[in-house]
């Protein structure tokens, strides 16, 4: 039976059977298969939000061949390029086209989330860490766990926050805001900004710890006035 489960049975039934339980099983078997057919379709569907238009210049040749070079590993990306240039929209396709596909992709917008609140956000909470805590919740990096988490606006965190997180990605464990036990998590981390990082290291703005962590694989994105053969498509 146990080894039946770990090779794919949804469950397993013991003799003498009973009719009640057989018809539980199915009828709990069939919502699970609904549920998962709704995933694959709510999936497809937002991803036909995110459409990368293929252009005919050399530097858009070069950005899929990036993406084709970085996917399939689990090497930290970082992307730079200004407002509009398409940065998530490539941190999605390096997600469906990686061994991650199946998993959740969640974005998070470092600079929409107030800095007070960026920890519960990305690592949540325990019931009654804070005020409102009504209970347990999980962070981002939770939710994304087998996935990739696209950490947009990066340089707009907290260096309180940027300490964390650069403990979450030495570690890959982490430890909910009035939590004390670490929960092992398993992701892909994608980063972008508009801002230039070295710029905000040499200010003091941001770690060069962190940096060096996000940045093994960078990528970047130029504007569209930079490829205007592109402008047709």
């Amino acid at each position: 039976a146990v080894k039946a489960t770990k090779i794919g049975a949804f469950d397993f039934i013991e003799k003498p059977l009973s009719i009640d339980r057989v018809l539980s099983v199915v009828d709990h078997a069939i919502k699970i298969s609904g549920l998962k057919k709704n995933n694959r379709e709510l999936r497809q569907q937002s991803e036909k939000n995110y459409i990368m238009v293929p252009g005919k210049s050399k530097a858009f040749s070069e950005i899929e061949s990036l993406i084709e070079n970085c996917a399939q590993s689990n090497t930290r990306v970082f992307i730079w390029g200004e407002h509009g240039t398409g940065k998530e929209i490539i941190a999605r396709k390096i997600h469906v086209k990686s061994s991650r596909k199946n998993a959740p992709f969640v974005a998070v917008n470092c600079a929409a989330i107030p800095q007070t609140l960026i920890e519960s956000e990305l690592f949540g909470f325990r019931k009654g860490a804070f005020t409102g805590a009504l209970q347990d919740r999980k962070g981002k990096f939770e939710i994304a766990d087998t996935g990739t988490i696209f950490l947009d606006e990066v340089a707009d965190m907290s260096l309180q926050a940027q300490a964390k997180v650069l403990r979450v990605l030495e570690e890959m464990q982490v430890e909910r805001v009035g939590g004390v036990q670490p929960v092992e998590i398993d992701v892909r981390v994608i980063a972008a900004t508009n801002k230039n990082l070295q710029e905000e290291v040499k200010k003091g703005n941001f770690r060069e710890d962190l940096f060096y962590r996000l940045s093994v694989f960078p990528i970047e994105l130029p504007p569209l006035r930079q490829r205007k053969e592109d402008i047709p498509d």
